[in-house]
């Protein structure tokens, strides 16, 4: 008997060092966020410490790729592992006015399904947008323990909402229908801190989808911006908004420490879109979103502006301090990285588009591949495609490929493609061959709307 007990004890702390050994992961996603915001790439303006703070203990990179430049079909790239020629949703789409967005589709594989069948707890804390609670898209439906915050995306254009949702519960904000008195960041970054305070037992997965910096451009207090001689009120407005990010982040990093874990949490961070202002706007020009011009385009454009995201990677000991990388990864590597940090296998019908990052996090190389791939269906639809340093832009079915060399022109400003016919041709093959027919998404030519947009 004695031999049994210590052979049962011998196993217990076997399964328990085993189980220490996966990794919490977390990843926040920032809502409307243009690289050219944060200090650590060279924002002057705006004060983000603890995101600098994180780039300089972990890793920035210059050419991380969301899934495509709005939001819906982003997230659901970066939770289900699939480019935009293979996502089932590849626009914002409203199912009802006002009822939330295009669901994902009840047999679609997300990242909190994959972990959680690892032992993984998971908490979805800010904006959702791939389906109502009704719906197959619901976030508890897709793997999440805990949802709390906004599901549809137009509700979520409001800070100071008159309801949220705690899991799949609507619960009233009767003060902010008169006048604008509880700011919804506030009660989701304390749910935030609240649930990983409890996590103590088992690995976690956090999706923090913060609503942060989305207009409309909205904040409780302007902080140390209040008195900037000067600045217009939006400008005042979206720095806080930044400022506030950055501060929940390092909230949520102190409290890591303080519990212990940090060593054993990776941390991403990331943009969904490009910034949203535009290029002719003030409050852009005022930062200088284009970085001095070399990115070109913003949301809702397949230019390098709309799809390149501020992205850092933190995990102390793992992933090297202080390195920036050029290499390019997209979202949709977000599913097959998480596969392999746990162990976990996927469904005999289901191939990720993405690739595995845990080496390259941890200092090696990017993982080599033939081509990432966009399209957006926001009226008529667009594509773009990189293969090696060329992109390709192609702004309507019928329309032109453009082409640029992003090793000598990441502004996107000299178009190759008079002179580099065969890349072009490329291109097409690629545009058609990275993508699979879908009746919710035909690659036509839309009418114009007449009248004002």
């Amino acid at each position: 008997m004695k031999q049994i007990a210590c052979f049962l004890t011998l196993l217990l702390s076997a399964y328990t060092l085993l189980a220490s050994e996966k990794p919490n992961i977390i990843f926040i996603l920032a809502d409307d966020l243009g690289q050219g915001d944060l200090g650590c790439y060279g924002q002057q303006k705006i004060k983000t410490p603890n995101l600098d703070a994180l780039a300089a203990a972990g890793t920035r990179f210059t050419q991380a790729y969301s899934g495509t430049t709005v939001c819906a079909p982003s997230r659901t790239s970066l939770m289900t592992g699939l480019d935009m020629g293979h996502s089932p949703v590849r626009a914002n789409r409203e199912i009802a006015k006002g009822q939330g967005q295009m669901p994902l589709p009840e047999k679609t594989l997300t990242v909190a399904e994959l972990l959680r069948q690892q032992g993984y707890a998971t908490a979805c804390m800010g904006k959702w947008g791939m389906g109502m609670f009704d719906t197959t898209g619901s976030p508890i439906k897709k793997g999440f323990n805990r949802f709390y915050g906004y599901n549809c995306q137009r509700h979520a254009h409001s800070y100071f909402p008159p309801y949220l949702y705690e899991n799949d519960k609507r619960f009233e904000l009767p003060e902010n229908l008169e006048g604008k008195k509880t700011y919804a960041d506030k009660l989701i970054q304390k749910d935030v801190l609240s649930w990983v305070g409890q996590q103590k037992d088992k690995p976690f997965f956090l999706f923090y989808a913060t609503t942060l910096p989305h207009g409309s451009y909205e904040i409780d207090d302007l902080g140390i911006y209040k008195d900037k001689e000067g600045w217009t009120e939006e400008a005042k407005t979206f720095a806080a908004m930044v400022t506030r990010l950055d501060s929940n982040v390092g909230e949520l990093v102190a409290l890591l420490k303080q519990m212990g874990i940090e060593k054993n949490t990776l941390i991403l961070f990331s943009g969904d879109n490009g910034a949203a202002f535009g290029e002719k706007s003030k409050t852009s020009i005022f930062f200088n979103q284009s970085m001095d011009g070399k990115l070109r385009g913003f949301k809702r454009g397949m230019y390098e502006g709309g799809l390149r995201q501020a992205s850092l990677a933190y995990w102390p000991g793992a992933v090297p301090a202080g390195r920036v990388s050029d290499e390019p990864w997209a979202f949709w590597d977000f599913l097959p990285t998480c596969a392999e940090l746990t162990g976990a296998t996927y469904p005999a019908d289901f191939k990720p588009c993405g690739l595995s990052l845990v080496s390259f996090l941890k200092g090696g190389p990017a993982p080599q591949r033939d081509h990432f791939y966009w399209e957006l269906h926001e009226g008529t639809p667009q594509q773009a495609v990189r293969f090696g340093d060329w992109k390709a832009v192609r702004n309507s079915p019928k329309g032109k490929i453009e082409l640029y060399d992003l090793s000598k022109d990441t502004a996107e400003q000299n178009d190759l493609s008079e002179s580099q016919p065969e890349k072009v041709k490329q291109a097409e093959q690629l545009m058609l061959q990275a993508r699979v027919d879908d009746p919710n998404w035909p690659l036509k030519e839309v009418p114009k709307k007449k009248g004002k947009l």
